[in-house]
């Protein structure tokens, strides 16, 4: 079985032949796309005349070449993948998109010391240990958001500079996509309920716990990207007022945040808590934070609560840098 690195030469090198004859005019770019916590290797198809293509990622195709073990297959299934996607992918108008952007244009929070190369192509602003980034909302239903990414030359032909960026986010983001706050227990009878639960075995399965022992998931209506809805702070404050405590915010993933009393435990072993469930339970590209952060009700202010020494989303412990010594040359 070949190696990630060969197989990515044999897809660059063989991928167009198993494509239709209609697509074989376009060209084929395979490069890095910089994703949320990671970099995949992606490939379009570039047609003249044609703005926005869908990508699909050799990442992926591998996954399924060793899971089958066969080449023809594995390209087969991509370049069918990669047809239906190019027929479904809307058509986009960008000259409207430039014109109303103001209008769509969001806010992301994403992990900064997972992201540094990706950071380094995007207008941002640092948020404690996350950076706040952001997008352009093209097309939004009740089942999928599809966006496009606000780079720092996207930014340019928009003519706006980051402040103006997070004045139109914080304003958008807040009406295209409401913040909620919602107690575990609520989520769970509504859970049981989609899957025909009686009301009142569910309400026996589900104990009543003391709100100052509940959890909190705060996400937006739409539960895409709603870890940012913790950077609305009226939200946070009315939940510690109703609990009469300070929070504890736990990083779920980008697209929720729990909230706890600050009775609930120390800090420290929320954020253990937090990098178990982190590794074991959500995917790389979703893992938002290691850390806890805490937020005050008096001073209405949210901060870090923790400075844990896993500040990667990915395990990988950086090494420490190497230290030449001359005077061990010089013996």
């Amino acid at each position: 079985m070949m190696n990630y690195e060969i197989f990515k030469e044999v897809v660059k090198e063989k991928f167009m032949d198993y494509m239709p004859e209609k697509f074989k005019g376009m060209e084929l770019v395979a490069e890095p796309v910089e994703k949320v916590n990671v970099t995949l290797d992606g490939i379009i198809l570039r047609e003249e005349g044609r703005n926005i293509s869908p990508t699909i990622y050799i990442n992926d195709m591998y996954k399924k070449y060793k899971d089958c073990g066969d080449l023809e297959e594995t390209l087969m299934a991509a370049c069918d993948f990669m047809e239906r996607a190019y027929e479904q992918a809307p058509v986009v108008d960008v000259d409207s998109i430039m014109k109303d952007a103001n209008e769509k244009i969001v806010f992301q929070l994403i992990n900064t010391e997972q992201n540094k190369t990706f950071l380094e192509q995007v207008p941002h602003r640092e948020f404690q240990d996350l950076s706040i980034v952001y997008k352009v909302i093209i097309s939004a239903d009740k089942d999928a958001v599809q966006s496009s990414k606000i780079t720092n030359e996207f930014a340019k032909r928009l003519g706006m500079s980051e402040e103006q960026l997070f004045k139109c986010a914080a304003e958008n983001t807040r009406r295209l996509f409401p913040p909620v706050v919602r107690s575990m227990n609520d989520i769970m009878r509504e859970m049981f309920a989609r899957d025909g639960m009686p009301q009142e075995i569910a309400d026996m399965m589900i104990a009543e716990i003391p709100p100052e022992q509940t959890l909190w998931v705060i996400s937006n209506e739409k539960g895409i990207n709603g870890a940012a809805s913790m950077l609305y702070e009226n939200e946070l404050h009315e939940l510690a007022e109703s609990l009469e405590s300070d929070l504890y915010i736990l990083p779920s993933s980008v697209h929720e945040v729990i909230a706890v009393s600050s009775d609930m435990g120390s800090p420290e072993m929320l954020a253990q808590m937090v990098v178990e469930v982190n590794m074991q339970e959500v995917s790389l590209d979703e893992r938002l934070s290691n850390q806890v952060y805490h937020y005050d009700k008096d001073l209405r202010k949210l901060t870090l609560a923790t400075d844990t020494p896993n500040k990667r989303l990915d395990g990988i412990v950086a090494e420490p840098p190497l230290v030449y010594d001359a005077k061990e040359k010089s013996r």
